[in-house]
């Protein structure tokens, strides 16, 4: 089939590069926008764009898919399917209707759970224990379309959102591949998205991961993998802010949730529910990644201390 690929970060480009291997006549590539990166602001391509002209393919970067201008490079580029990966924006109805197969989205979920933006980070921080990929029809909704192939895959007792990035990234590219060999046969079939169940993975935002220690300790842990690596969790301590980048559950307490249990070897906080936090790796702000330990030898913190949600 004459296919558009649609996609953006890393995860998609492991999509692309299966399509690609798989003999797939992508006549063309759209992503986002190179944008600044570091602290340096380096004008950076996507990875989607790197992967696509590593393998010679059109590259297109629209600001917009809402002013009309795509919409004709479509039309003129008359693909039989449009497949998206974590492009990015959302597809109108005059591009969504150009394709003769129509589009096809590969989403980090199983649908109609987690719909959304960021559906690998929300289904750990809210302490699941299965996910999956699902591969569906676009319409005009949010994740909303018919669903075609599905792959259930257990999370990791202490994996984080990164490890399940690249894990959902194989595992959505072989699904993709699969979808369209039976689109093209003719023998792929549809059915439509339960109604109950659904939810809804909003973007996520800095703020967000700060942790609140009047969660259990278990609820914090899940905060803390599924920040992981942006925009981490993170509390402050004397007005500095402190990321969090590794933690386990520790032992019962009955100390008031918010203070510091032990901070000799290891930083050890109350939560709530009688539970503690312990903190093995964190960053201090405009600091490097350091184990607790490390951070405590430099700045020493008091047990009994109370760090405020």
């Amino acid at each position: 089939m004459r296919a558009v690929f649609m996609g953006t970060p890393d995860y998609a480009a492991a999509t692309l590069k299966a399509m690609i291997s798989a003999g797939h006549d992508i006549c063309a590539v759209f992503c986002q926008p190179d944008k600044p990166v570091g602290r340096k602001r380096v004008l950076t391509p996507p990875p989607v764009k790197v992967c696509a002209e590593e393998n010679s393919l059109t590259v297109f970067q629209p600001e917009t898919l809402r002013d009309g201008a795509a919409t004709e490079i479509l039309k003129e580029l008359n693909p039989d399917i449009i497949v998206v990966v974590a492009y990015g924006k959302i597809l109108p109805k005059e591009i969504l209707d150009i394709p003769r197969f129509g589009c096809v989205n590969a989403h980090a979920s199983l649908l109609p759970k987690y719909r959304g933006a960021s559906p690998i980070q929300w289904a750990i921080v809210n302490g699941e224990s299965v996910t999956g990929v699902t591969t569906m029809y676009m319409d005009e909704g949010m994740d909303t379309g018919d669903i075609l192939e599905t792959v259930s895959v257990d999370i990791k007792p202490e994996e984080t959102a990164e490890q399940l990035f690249y894990r959902l990234s194989i595992i959505s590219a072989e699904l993709t591949v699969l979808t369209l060999n039976k689109i093209e046969k003719g023998t792929i079939k549809s059915r439509p998205q339960p109604s109950d169940g659904a939810s809804y993975a909003p973007i996520i935002k800095k703020e967000m991961a700060r942790l609140d220690f009047n969660k259990t300790a278990d609820e914090l842990h899940n905060a803390v993998r599924g920040y992981y690596s942006w925009p981490c969790a993170f509390f402050e301590l004397s007005g500095k802010r402190i990321k969090v980048i590794a933690s386990r559950v520790g032992a019962a307490t009955d100390k008031p949730a918010g203070t510091v249990v032990k901070a000799d070897d290891e930083l050890v906080i109350a939560c709530g529910g009688g539970t503690t936090l312990r903190l093995l790796e964190v960053q201090p702000e405009g600091g490097r990644v350091m184990t607790s330990k490390q951070m405590l030898c430099g700045n020493k913190i008091e047990p009994g201390t109370v760090i405020e949600g």
